[in-house]
């Protein structure tokens, strides 16, 4: 069985293939290359970082690589209501992917603040 780590780096990599897809098919425009370039940085960004969390040398170290993860997934965020607000893509081709990505920032977030918690060994 995963471990509650493995599944989370799998819904991270899941999430940036959705993030693909939908970048591909924004329009052949100079707003749809300028923000499908972007979405494809920040969108593909937090599942590395999140395995390089995993890895990490460090608590602190930790603690950071978690942050950048969560600092690309609330950048897509904003990528993903930019595009549906310039009506470059329907808002209800991302209503799924937006509610991954904050349930995806939610679990980073509740990672980071349990990182810093400090162990009481009584």
């Amino acid at each position: 069985m995963p471990s509650k780590a493995d599944e989370l780096e799998d819904r991270l990599i899941d999430f940036a293939v959705r993030i693909i897809r939908l970048a591909d098919s924004l329009p052949d425009s100079p707003a749809g290359k300028h923000i499908s370039r972007q979405l494809l940085r920040s969108g593909t960004s937090p599942a590395p970082n999140y395995a390089e969390a995993r890895g990490a040398e460090s608590n602190a170290d930790f603690i950071h690589k978690l942050k950048i993860a969560l600092k690309e997934l609330n950048e897509t965020c904003v990528w993903l209501r930019m595009a549906s607000r310039a009506e470059l893509i329907k808002t209800s081709l991302i209503e799924s992917l937006t509610d991954e990505n904050q349930q995806l920032c939610r679990i980073i977030n509740s990672s980071i603040r349990t990182a810093k918690t400090p162990f009481n060994d009584k």
